[in-house]
């Protein structure tokens, strides 16, 4: 299958549709999991909210990921957030009657060496001190907590059982009918074409449709804050990768919960069927970003040299193509019209020799049907975690972006931590780490666990 039979497309009919304010409290750019909670936490807080998505709800990679929500190889300052996020995430699926597809099966790395369980070791050392219930598996542990796979190959395993999986077609757009509910004005299907900026301070924003009046907005744009950012001239090294997965009709039991070992990684459904993916796999479509942010991403490609896989030029009308818009007017189309929904084609050869190992692992699997095939651009950061504070250079603007692929599982921790910056309260978390000004300081770009 193509990734044109992606569930949620430009061919679904706009789900939310309020008419656009001339004024309100804060404006989020943005219907991925970041933007729909924090959002939705923005409310709570008594303030009126708009959130503004260019194509559909969660059509990007809020709905393109494995399903993983887990605390399991994170970075450490990530982990107090996805701490509470895990919590955020059982409270909001009990609020939208459990049609998140919420499940705590854990989470298992499978280890194919001595080293990398000396590597999940050394995470665990670490972690442990933050309140992870995360331990090593031996090999005959593994065996038998992990008994039908056809031939042992592991040496051991990393595994946190409360990690949990939820269902990415459904979740997010399941809260964002819960924000509806509650009072969050949404727009589908109508692009920020850029800040509106007064006196040195956002004012609002510029849509397709008009502007909004707002002394606050948070951009959580995904792969298209870069685009956006830039041309208020805020600079950050965010790059965009392709990522692959498929989905197969319901199977036989193999494993109930999520896991990864080489180059598969793999997660039950709550249809009875596997997200299938190929792990450790990347690829970077090279244009103009990427060599400017070159230099920040030196260090991680020291450490991991084959962690991205270079394509040539990205696709016509991608955030990073060589054709793509740079500057614009407020009353010309902007780039984020002129791609509603950032659809790539999957890379079908390593999906089918995911599936071949996932066949050797477990010989049930075979004949098992292709739902669907999708593939997505993840949002990326040279130190491997996220752009999460205020914009001092622009009062008024908060980003959260640049979730590097972890953002379906950690998003309300994040949502709620940008509702809290919006409103300037402390956000309860130490969030140096995710400061906006660590690429102009002079500060090292020290990558995150690669685990």
């Amino acid at each position: 299958m193509r990734s044109t039979e992606f569930p949620i497309g430009l061919d679904a009919p706009v789900e939310h549709d309020a008419p656009l304010p001339e004024a309100c409290d804060a404006v989020v750019i943005g219907g991925g999991v970041i933007g729909v909670t924090a959002a939705l936490y923005l409310r709570r807080a008594g303030l009126d909210v708009t959130l503004l998505e260019k194509g559909r709800i969660a059509a990007e990679q809020s709905s393109r990921n494995w399903g993983w929500i887990r605390v399991q190889g994170r970075d450490m300052a990530e982990i107090p957030i996805m701490l509470e996020a895990r919590r955020l995430w059982t409270e909001l699926d009990a609020q939208c009657g459990g049609r998140c597809g919420l499940r705590t099966t854990g989470v298992t790395y499978l280890a194919g060496s001595d080293g990398e369980v000396a590597k999940y070791a050394e995470w665990l050392e670490e972690a442990a001190p933050l309140g992870v219930d995360s331990r090593i598996l031996d090999r005959e542990t593994l065996k038998a907590e992990m008994p039908g796979a056809a031939d042992y190959p592991w040496k051991g395993a990393l595994t946190t059982p409360s990690d949990m999986r939820g269902e990415a077609w459904a979740a997010v757009p399941e809260i964002a009918r819960l924000a509806a509910s509650e009072g969050v004005r949404i727009v589908e299907n109508c692009a920020v074409r850029g800040l509106d900026v007064a006196n040195g301070r956002v004012a609002g924003v510029v849509t397709e449709r008009g502007r909004i009046r707002a002394p606050q907005v948070l951009l959580a744009g995904g792969a298209w804050s870069s685009l956006m950012l830039r041309r208020h001239g805020i600079t950050i090294p965010q790059l965009s990768v392709r990522s692959s997965a498929m989905a197969t009709e319901p199977a036989p039991q193999v494993h109930d919960g999520a896991a990864a070992e080489g180059a598969l990684a793999w997660r039950r459904r709550g249809d009875g069927g596997y997200n299938i993916a190929p792990a450790g796999y990347a690829e970077l479509f090279v244009g103009p970003d990427a060599f400017r942010a070159l230099p920040k991403y030196l260090p991680v490609l020291r450490e991991d040299p084959l962690g991205y896989r270079l394509r040539p030029a990205a696709p016509r009308g991608y955030p990073d193509a060589w054709g793509t818009k740079r500057r614009w007017r407020d009353d010309e189309e902007s780039p984020f019209e002129a791609m509603r929904i950032l659809d790539p084609e999957p890379n079908h050869p390593k999906l089918d020799a995911a599936r071949r190992r996932m066949e050797a692992h477990f010989p049930e699997m075979r004949g098992v049907a292709d739902r669907a095939r999708w593939a997505g651009m993840i949002d990326v950061m040279p130190d491997v975690v996220p752009v999460v504070d205020r914009a001092e250079a622009l009062p008024g603007l908060t980003i959260a972006t640049g979730m590097c692929g972890h953002g379906f599982g950690i998003g309300p921790g994040f949502g709620r931590v940008a509702a809290d910056l919006v409103q300037e309260k402390g956000p309860g978390h130490d969030l140096h780490r995710f400061r906006l000004g660590r690429f102009s300081d002079g500060s090292p770009m020290v990558p995150g666990p690669s685990i």
